[in-house]
């Protein structure tokens, strides 16, 4: 189970807006015992999203995209998709009954064309407004508005993918080493990477300063009991080493 995040915007890159998409999507799948796996910023250019969802769809990945699923002349995630997959576009019918039912009278062509998805894929419900979002092939597409995309979120994990809370078991130990530079710990973390490869380590080194001594976080992530070895080893050989270390606050 590999999962990964796609944030999409001009604006983002150029700074004009900060994405809070990452930070969410991290803590959302930690309350559910997952963990994101790798994330991408693209700006809005079509050729080279249609570039990285067809790399991503590809990898069977589990992916989330956040943004660029609007009409506007600038919003090309709908089509990049489409064209990853050599699939066409259509109205999709959930999509329209929804639109239909937010807008009644007032639903134009305009409008409808909000619900225009790659053919095969389902509709993701949104809460806030009713303009729905869409998936295929693990794929999961969101607007690029927090008060819409993190709601839609939610229900895809607690429904579309709740199969996957918890299913595996992960854990995170670590102790912070005081003064002691990276490179007289290298043999040791070479040997927990070859020893414990279901255990992901981890080096976090800080400088000091204002009354905060030097120091290292030095740990391991992932299968339990591998983390419980690997952590062993990590603490006895530290103190082997004469650096003194504690146990994180």
């Amino acid at each position: 189970m590999t999962i990964g995040a796609i944030i999409i915007g001009d604006e983002i890159l150029s700074g004009k807006r900060q994405d809070k998409h990452f930070a969410k999507v991290v803590e959302l799948l930690r309350a559910r015992g997952m963990a994101l796996d790798w994330a991408q910023y693209l700006g809005d250019d079509r050729a080279r999203l249609t570039a990285a969802l067809r790399a991503s769809f590809a990898s069977g990945d589990i992916v989330f995209s956040f943004g660029g699923i609007g009409v506007t002349p600038d919003d090309h995630t709908r089509q990049a998709a489409a064209a990853a997959l050599g699939v066409g576009i259509a109205l999709h019918p959930d999509a329209e009954r929804e639109i239909r039912a937010r807008f009644g009278e007032e639903t134009t062509p305009q409008r409808l064309m909000l619900g225009e998805f790659p053919v095969g894929s389902a509709i993701i419900p949104n809460p806030y407004n009713r303009i729905p979002g869409f998936s295929i092939r693990d794929h999961w597409f969101f607007p690029g508005f927090p008060v819409m995309s993190w709601p839609m979120l939610e229900w895809v994990l607690d429904t579309r993918l709740a199969q996957l809370r918890h299913a595996v078991a992960r854990e995170e130990q670590a102790i912070v080493v005081y003064e002691a530079p990276e490179s007289a710990l290298l043999d040791l973390m070479n040997r927990i990477t070859r020893d414990y490869p279901k255990a992901t380590l981890f080096s976090l080194p800080s400088f000091g300063g204002e009354g905060v001594r030097r120091h290292i976080e030095l740990g391991v992530r992932g299968e339990p009991e591998s983390v419980r070895l690997a952590m062993e080893v990590i603490r006895a050989e530290v103190t082997r080493l004469g650096y003194e270390w504690q146990e994180p606050k």
